[in-house]
């Protein structure tokens, strides 16, 4: 692995390891931008497990513990995996999802994800809706049922993904609300059929954003 590649390696551990100070210390999962979105995650998706590298040695030749095996406790090591789960989901949608789209076009990925956590629809936590319906036809994000999981991620873009993830987490990189609402997108070259029936918003790079129309009240 390259210098610099260890390096970013080792700048993103510590914001994740940042995370897990603060989890640890206000005993909740939910931090930095989702802590403002009040998900729970509680209840986490089944998320498929990818193998991954063993741990490269750092410069000195110490290989790095896992976050998890720092946990003094069951549940010290049950709220690190949680938090770490969500970190590696939501990095996954915005790799998948926006990598060529720069930070704007995958913190507006981002922004969706949290927005379908706060309407109580899709789930309660970033795996769940990130993963709803991955195991049957009709996913809500398509690499979770399309095959892309099990393709080689670029390196480079997969870092630069893991690291947005972490600083959105710890509220490093905040998230407004330039999708305006948004719950759903599409990529600016198609036009699915669901469009037709919500609210078109925005479109951010290559993506076209849409909230959910209001519900018409009895009279």
């Amino acid at each position: 692995m390259h210098q610099k590649s260890l390096d970013v390696l080792r700048r993103a551990d510590r914001v994740l390891m940042a995370v897990i100070a603060v989890v640890l210390a206000a005993g909740s999962a939910a931090v930095g931008a989702a802590a403002a979105y009040r998900p729970h995650t509680e209840q986490l998706a089944t998320v498929p497990q990818v193998s991954q590298p063993a741990a490269s040695a750092d410069a000195r030749g110490t290989t790095p513990q896992s976050p998890a095996a720092l946990a003094r406790t069951p549940a010290e090591a049950l709220v690190m995996n949680k938090l770490l789960a969500e970190h590696r989901c939501l990095a996954e949608a915005m790799y998948y999802e926006a990598r060529g789209e720069g930070t704007s076009g995958q913190k507006a990925i981002a922004e969706v994800i949290f927005h379908r956590m706060r309407t109580g629809n899709y789930g309660h936590s970033i795996c769940a809706v990130v993963y709803e319906g991955a195991s049957q036809p009709g996913c809500q994000f398509s690499f979770t049922c399309n095959g892309e999981l099990a393709v080689k991620k670029a390196p480079e873009a997969w870092m630069q993904a893991q690291v947005l993830a972490a600083k959105i987490l710890t509220g490093e990189e905040r998230l407004g609300d330039e999708t305006l609402g948004a719950t759903n997108f599409h990529a600016a070259s198609v036009d699915p059929e669901w469009a037709g029936e919500l609210i078109r918003t925005v479109q951010i790079g290559n993506h076209v954003f849409y909230r959910n129309a209001p519900r018409s009240r009895d009279m």
